[in-house]
């Protein structure tokens, strides 16, 4: 039974990610340069290539590393009936959304480690040192830094008694909402509020990428916009005033691929 939905799961997966994933980040790509929503600073071919080429390595761990290590870890959850949503006596499909919704939160609290740990940082900032934000900076997340979320994945899904397809799903819906919420797309301010009501989007997700410290220390949530307000962490900014970049660089030089995988390993102030 474990293995058999285990299967099933990173089969849903790999399904679900083919139909959504391509489709999700060719529209976003070409309909935010129809709607803008800043100034390219680095509009060439070469940044689109290097992103892609991160976001390529970390694809391939996130797929044969942290999904199969989650899904593992929920298989073995629901076999035991082991979690803290095993023992609440709710439908499947409650818990099954109830399973998502917690799944999101454990998220914003990763994200948000990712920029309070310095060793999370420095693999972090690879992600956010990118000169433009836009779809493609959606893909670029170092490799390690992907593997490195496989324990905490793991982990999330056993305590809280995560089913494997809600894993599954979950994987591609944060893929998904991770390419929106990084695009330049331009939408109606009006819009874009209604919508971050419950959701993260482009215009709250531009201040996160901000060289203020203080804007990138904020809007850590990565489909419901909820956790940051729970936690004070939110804010609002117009995202044509949001300078992109990181606050260790504000002005980072061009970087390579081989550069960009080095870097969370150079000494400060050393140039890889």
């Amino acid at each position: 039974m474990g293995a058999r939905a285990e299967r099933s799961a990173l089969r849903a997966l790999d399904l679900l990610g083919l139909a959504a994933l391509p489709a999700a980040g060719v529209a976003l790509f070409v309909a935010e340069r129809l709607r803008p929503a800043r100034e390219r600073v680095d509009p060439g071919p070469a940044r689109v290539a290097r992103n892609l080429g991160v976001g390529a390595l970390a694809g391939l761990v996130a797929r044969l590393v942290v999904a199969p290590a989650a899904v593992s870890a929920a298989a073995w959850s629901t076999r035991r009936r082991f979690g803290l949503l095993h023992r609440l006596p709710l439908p499947p499909v409650a818990r099954a959304a109830l399973a998502f919704v917690a799944t999101d939160y454990a998220m914003y609290l990763w994200h948000r480690a990712n920029h309070v740990a310095p060793a999370l940082w420095r693999l972090h900032r690879v992600h956010h040192l990118d000169r433009d934000l836009d779809a493609t900076t959606a893909a670029r997340f170092h490799l390690v830094e992907v593997a490195a979320s496989a324990p905490w994945r793991a982990a999330q899904a056993a305590v809280m008694g995560v089913p494997p397809g809600v894993v599954a799903v979950y994987e591609v819906a944060m893929q998904c909402a991770t390419l929106w919420h990084h695009s330049a797309l331009r939408l109606p301010p009006a819009l874009d509020r209604a919508i971050a009501r419950v959701f993260v989007t482009p215009r709250v997700h531009a201040a996160h990428h901000s060289v203020e410290a203080r804007e990138t220390n904020a809007n850590w949530s990565v489909i419901f916009s909820g956790w940051d307000r729970l936690h004070g962490t939110a804010i609002d900014r117009d995202p044509t005033a949001v300078t992109i970049g990181s606050p260790d660089e504000p002005s980072p030089p061009h970087r390579g691929l081989l550069a960009l995988l080095a870097l969370p390993f150079v000494r400060a102030g050393e140039t890889p």
